[in-house]
């Protein structure tokens, strides 16, 4: 198989990583300048959390699915 059994597992624990990793960043340390008219000056909260969470969950089950293997 292309890149091993587990690709899809990996995968998942890059993303939910990432997602967590991208939305805690984005509340603790929103960017400085405004890029655009249509850009926020701070990221929503309740749905930067929601997403951080949901990432982080897809993280672990997919760490825990590592493991287990």
């Amino acid at each position: 198989m292309f890149l091993g059994k587990d690709l899809i597992v990996w995968l998942l624990l890059a993303l939910g990583g990432a997602m967590f990793a991208g939305n805690v960043m984005a509340l603790v340390k929103p960017p400085e300048g405004r890029r655009g008219d249509n850009d926020l000056a701070q990221a929503p909260r309740s749905r930067s959390m929601m997403m951080a969470a949901i990432g982080l969950v897809v993280a672990v089950v997919a760490l825990a699915s590592l493991i287990a293997r």
